[in-house]
Parts: structure tokens; C-alpha cells; sequence
């Protein structure tokens, strides 16, 4: 089975890239020019481009079977909103049509929990069919809603669509430093001092990984399925970190109202610092919005499965550990490559 893997560089990607060859998929990774893909060099034939570039997608997809899209930018910031829609939208309308124009079987777009419109705290949010950038929060969420729809508009079409939505993803190869992993070095230097109350739904990147691949062979054309996990607050995820490196926990608890003032100044510093942000007005506002995903479609029609999170965690905070850290004695610091 030959298959293309569009993001293949991202954390979801590359896991995903190296899951489709240990299943014997011959797989094409489409990585940016700039991109560092060692860490799937071993698992597919790479090709640069971008997705942005019409003629470079008409050529290159042909003649397979899947094209898994997961090309898309993340960002819980308030910037980027150009190229957040240019990359997200637009790119996502390059794939599809690209795939229209080459017969290519079967697309699995890898979109996000943020495109469905959030339920009161009391109910638990399921899959949906239709998608309103109107009905959800923030330039990222809108246009993960848009492009989904732009997806979800072909499933009566000659091309097979299947669409997932991942919750919040931590675990290992998080090769191009996510906001959560930036939360476990800042933990671990000691730099992350205090907590704000709320929680999210977070799974891991070697489950929603092998969900992708379940929703590639088992999912109904013009279906979507939430690949959500374990659900837990942040004074929990940090005092499970806390108990796992044997570092003191974070005691002080900051108020609602403060932390979400103070946010868009907390945006100016982290570009000052050029790190990667953690409390950002919207990643603030989702950590205290309903985060109660129901996976059970998923499970039922795809036998999805999700690991214990306390292993995930632990495996999370090894990689970055073992990538962005140095450790002396009992304290950590940063590797200078950063």
C-alpha cells in the first residue's frame, strides 16, 4: 500500500511516518525545504515542497492509495493569523483538490478538537457533521473548522474522505518543540512556579498515530472521529511530573482573572525570550473551557485504544529530557543548541 504523509516533520507526523513502515506501507514524507526529516529518513522517501504550491501537489500526488494530510500550522498565540489561514485553509483546499484531479482513493485529514463548537461544562462534546469557524474560539480553531469543512464538503464526491480530531497531544519525538513540551522544560529548569486552575483532554502521539492508520483502513467515507484520551488538570499533569523527576511541586495557584489580564503581556515576553509560549490568552481561556471529549466512536468503529497518560508523561518528559535538557546533579538546563 503506497501512501503519502503531508506534516511530516510535525510530532503527529513523523510518529505517524514511522508506524505506516512498521506496518509495511511504502510511504512518501512531503517535508518543507528547510525542514530537518532525519527523523524519518529511515521510514519513507522524502520530497521537498510545500502545500501552498499547487503544481508542486498535482504532481506529487499520484498514484497512491491514502494521502494522509497533516501539513498545518499550531499556534495558541495571538500572531501568525495570515499565515495561520493561508497554511490551514487554503493549503488544506490545495490538498483535496489535488486529490480530485489525481483519483486518489482516500484522504484522512488529521484536523483538531478546537474545530467543534464547545458544549456547556455539563455535556460531553461528539463528533459532528458541518463547521462554522463562527461557532469556535481563536485563529487557530476557526481555521481548523474551516478547513475541515472544506474536507467534510467531498464526502459525497469520487474521493473517500475520513476525518479525525485529536485532543491535546503529548509524548515522546516531539522533535520541533511543542508548547507542552516547553511546559516540561520550564517545569524541570524551574521556571514554572506557579499553576492556573483548569484542565484538558490530552492523548498520546503514538495513539492518535495508530488511530490515523485505523481511520485510513477502517473508517466510513464522510465520517469524523475524536481520538481524545485521558483527561486531567494542570496541578495534576505538573505534580505528576513533579513525583516522576523527583522535583518539588508547584504550590503557588494564580487567580483566573489576574493570569488573564496579564496575558497578552505574557505574549510580548515570550517573543522577547523567543521561547515557545505557555500562557497565552487563548491557551488560558481552553484551559478553562469544557474539555469532556467523548472517543467512544472511535473506539466502537475503529478500535481505538489509548495508553495509561502517567506513561505518556513520563515518556514526554524523557525525550525532552534527553533532547533539550543537560542535567547537573539535580538541577537541569537547557542545552545550548536550543
Amino acid at each position: 500500500m503506497k501512501c503519502i504523509v503531508t506534516g511530516a516533520t510535525g510530532h503527529i507526523g513523523n510518529v505517524l511516518v514511522k508506524q505506516l513502515f512498521q506496518k509495511g506501507y511504502e510511504v512518501i514524507a512531503i517535508v518543507l525545504p528547510k525542514d530537518d526529516c532525519k527523523m524519518i529518513e529511515p521510514y519513507a522517501e522524502i520530497v521537498l515542497g510545500n502545500i501552498l504550491d499547487v503544481a508542486f501537489l498535482e504532481t506529487a500526488l499520484k498514484n497512491v492509495d491514502f494521502v494522509f494530510h497533516l501539513a498545518g500550522i499550531v499556534e495558541i498565540g495571538s500572531g501568525k493569523k495570515q499565515s495561520i489561514f493561508k497554511v490551514n485553509v487554503e493549503g488544506t483546499r490545495n490538498v483535496v483538490n489535488a486529490c480530485l484531479k489525481n483519483h486518489i482513493k482516500r484522504l484522512i485529514y488529521t484536523s483538531s478538537v478546537h474545530a467543534i463548537p464547545e458544549l456547556p461544562k455539563t455535556e460531553t462534546m461528539v463528533e459532528i457533521d458541518h463547521f462554522d469557524p463562527v461557532l469556535v474560539k481563536g485563529n487557530y480553531g476557526k481555521s481548523k473548522a474551516m478547513a475541515t469543512q472544506i474536507v467534510m464538503d467531498q464526502k459525497d464526491s469520487d474521493l473517500e474522505v475520513v476525518i479525525v480530531h485529536p485532543s491535546g497531544v503529548l509524548g515522546p519525538a516531539d522533535y520541533k518543540l511543542s508548547n507542552v513540551s516547553q511546559m516540561f522544560i520550564d517545569f524541570l529548569c524551574g521556571r514554572l512556579t506557579a499553576y492556573l486552575k483548569g484542565g484538558y483532554n490530552f492523548v498520546d502521539v503514538r495513539d492518535v498515530a495508530r488511530g490515523i492508520i485505523l481511520a485510513a483502513e477502517k473508517g466510513k467515507r464522510g465520517e469524523c472521529y475524536i481520538l481524545s484520551g485521558s483527561e486531567i488538570t494542570v496541578k495534576e499533569l505538573l505534580d505528576e511530573i513533579s513525583l516522576i523527576s523527583g522535583r518539588k511541586r508547584v504550590k503557588t495557584k494564580l487567580a483566573f482573572w489576574f493570569i488573564l489580564a496579564m496575558s497578552y503581556f505574557a505574549e510580548l515576553y515570550y517573543k522577547v525570550v523567543k521561547q515557545k509560549p505557555l500562557f497565552t490568552h487563548y491557551s488560558i481561556v481552553v484551559l478553562n473551557s469544557n474539555y469532556h471529549f467523548s472517543n467512544e466512536k472511535a473506539k466502537r468503529e475503529l478500535g481505538f485504544t489509548t495508553r495509561d497518560i502517567k506513561e505518556s508523561i513520563k515518556d514526554a518528559m524523557d525525550f525532552a529530557v534527553e533532547n533539550y535538557l543537560t542535567k547537573k546533579g539535580t538541577k537541569f538546563k537547557v542545552k545550548s543548541i536550543e
